[in-house]
């Protein structure tokens, strides 16, 4: 899958487009093409290889033999190289000892139709073709598309959708056809990343570990593949939730990114934010001050929740964390108002009682959402202090209160030790199932000076979590499952019901690192580390839950985005959570926590940014960080 949104190129490892499930080039969530058919001399090249080259680009080979009685070898290589903009590039090598005359034809068709329509099964049949400018058109009421080739064919056939010519190859020589898909009259595809406006700092990693190189390599790339700009805003890009089938805003699932990923920089954060804003519920009522998202499913066990309450109590929490990163006060204050919004939404939604609840008015109580009010509430408090704005100590008060009524309410005893309740039902029942929710309650925040957000658990309490997660249940050996496999409704495949959720096994390794839960978090770095290097480092935002063995493998969701926002943003904070950067940009510090023992032997971070600037660290394997580039009038941190 070549991404670089709004493009898309979808392709079985094959080469040939055949016009069979996703397989197409698109854009804007509509099939331009979905069939692609190389022949040469009448017949298919052999498929030897199809490879990745970048986050937007395969690389298909294959090769032929045309002179009989030769012996086994091919004396023609042809490659493919295709790009989620729309350009393919079929080049022909011949390793022939004589000149070759090759009949090549490309056979095309398309049905236009919608992502949505190709993943519901409602696809009609293929268009008619016309001859057009140097090859075929095709439309319909809802849109049009064009493929031209250079060079251009000796033949177009449009009731066959054939492009034909005839190559003449001198012995070791090339020739190349080139085909631009694209809507009638459209330019030539201009992504976030490629127009000035990427907003990620190119970052690399390099160690004694060699597959940390390549998934900070890849998660960057797929990121960048996923940035969009806001249309009426371009300035302002944010990611798309993952590609083919979520290309487009969600609230959560950005906001949620943008922080993971905020040593790359805190462009993406503010333009993620600003783009937000502009959605954020201003009429009067019970919504005013939210950011609106969609419902979302929640398992087996609790009825769907709203990501934009999550989205809503999110956005103070990455507009605190990104100015501590750099972000310019300047943008911090313009962006203030919205997070006073959102944290008025929280207290006034709140009320006299003490939880929040998921969906409004009248959800259960959730533990992920009050992990998520309560870092909003402490974070928010720092933000509107800095800013010489009211309401801090209301929200310090009241995040005391959640915090011990939590510790009191929300703790279900057993003999193995206790787990946190998944959620409280509207009628005060707990509900003990044990999920990787419960990893919001280890992601605490970050405040001034280095310092970690008090977080909703104890010290021991923590310490039992870690254990939890540490255990065959939740632990699959590549990750997180969603739900416990000892709770009824475990499934495998169940996206929270016992999936792997990438970016829930990363925020686990980063709190339970940060906590002091070393071996614990070590065990799911190396899970998750070994995941990525099975899907070639380019994670998905899910996988099954299978027991991890020797020899196995991890198994793919079919419902799964690859890439994801979520999944590559999980890359770049496993990675850079083993140095433990801790910038206070407004106080002039950087502090490093580096995880103890260098699970990973020595690394190092070049290229990452905090203030504006480079910034690179090498952690040794003694577990000694040592900063080697930073802005100017930075200091280490105690």
């Amino acid at each position: 899958m070549c991404v670089a949104l709004p493009g898309l190129a979808i392709s079985t490892e094959q080469g040939q487009l055949t016009g069979h499930g996703l397989e197409g080039f698109y854009r804007a969530g509509r099939r331009l093409l979905s069939r692609c058919q190389l022949r040469v001399s009448g017949r298919e090249p052999l498929a030897m290889q199809a490879r990745m080259t970048a986050a937007d680009q395969a690389r298909f080979v294959g090769t032929l033999r045309t002179t009989p009685g030769v012996g086994p070898d091919p004396d023609v290589v042809i490659e493919r190289i295709r790009q989620a903009d729309g350009i393919e590039r079929i080049i022909f090598r011949s390793a022939a000892v004589r000149p070759l005359r090759l009949p090549v034809e490309v056979a095309l068709g398309t049905d236009l139709a919608d992502l949505s329509a190709i993943a519901s099964g409602s696809v009609g049949p293929e268009l008619s073709a016309t001859v057009h400018d140097s090859g075929l058109r095709w439309t319909c009421p809802t849109g049009n598309a064009t493929v031209t080739a250079n060079p251009p064919p000796m033949d177009a056939l449009a009731s066959a959708g054939l492009l034909r010519w005839e190559l003449e190859l001198p012995p070791g020589g090339t020739a190349t056809v080139e085909l631009r898909v694209r809507p009638e009259g459209a330019g030539p595809l201009r992504t976030a990343s490629r127009t000035g406006a990427n907003p990620l700092a190119q970052a690399r990693a390099a160690g004694d570990d060699p597959r940390v190189a390549a998934l900070m390599r890849t998660s960057v790339e797929d990121l960048q593949s996923l940035l969009l700009r806001d249309p009426s805003h371009p300035t302002d890009t944010y990611l798309a939730a993952g590609a083919p089938w979520r290309c487009g805003m969600a609230p959560a699932e950005a906001l949620a990114a943008a922080r993971m990923t905020l040593p790359l920089g805190t462009r993406l954060a503010g333009g993620t934010l600003r783009t937000l804003a502009r959605t954020q519920v201003t009429a009067p009522g019970p919504a005013q001050g939210m950011i609106p998202g969609p419902r979302r499913d929640a398992g087996p066990h609790v009825p769907p929740g709203c990501t934009g309450v999550e989205a809503t109590l999110l956005f103070p929490t990455l507009l605190a964390e990104a100015r501590r990163w750099g972000l310019p006060e300047q943008e911090t204050a313009e962006l203030l108002p919205t997070a006073e919004r959102c944290l008025a939404w929280l207290r006034t939604t709140v009320g006299d009682s003490t939880y929040l609840c998921d969906p409004q008015p009248v959800g259960p109580v959730r533990c992920e959402t009050q992990a998520h009010a309560h870092r909003a509430a402490l974070l928010g408090a720092d933000l509107l202090d800095a800013h010489g704005r009211p309401g801090a100590a209301e929200l310090r008060q009241w995040a005391a209160e959640l915090r011990a009524a939590f510790r009191a309410d929300f703790w279900i005893e057993d003999h193995a030790g206790g787990r946190p309740a998944a959620a409280r039902t509207p009628d005060g029942r707990l509900l003990p199932h044990l999920g990787a929710a419960a990893v919001h309650l280890l992601d605490t925040g970050l405040l001034g000076e280095g310092e970690p957000a008090p977080g909703l658990l104890d010290r021991a309490r923590t310490e039992q979590l870690a254990r939890l997660f540490e255990s065959h249940a939740m632990d699959s050996g590549w990750g997180l499952r969603g739900l416990s496999t000892k709770d009824a409704g475990h499934n495998a495949f169940g996206h929270r019901a016992g999936a792997v959720r990438v970016h829930e096994t990363a925020i686990a390794f980063a709190g339970l690192a940060a906590a002091g839960h070393e071996k614990e978090a070590g065990g799911l770095l190396r899970g998750l580390l070994a995941a990525a290097e099975h899907f070639g480092h380019r994670l998905p935002e899910m996988y099954a839950g299978e027991q991890r063995f020797d020899g196995s493998a991890p198994l793919p969701h079919p419902a799964a985005c690859r890439p994801a926002a979520t999944a590559a943003a999980s890359g770049v904070l496993l990675l850079t959570a083993l140095a433990g950067i801790r910038p206070d940009v407004p106080g002039r510090t950087v502090t490093l926590r580096p995880v103890r023992g260098a699970p990973l032997g020595e690394i190092g971070f070049t290229g990452l940014r905090i203030a504006g600037a480079p910034f690179s660290v090498r952690v040794g394997r003694l577990g000694i960080a040592m900063v080697e580039e930073a802005a100017d009038g930075l200091q280490l941190g105690a």
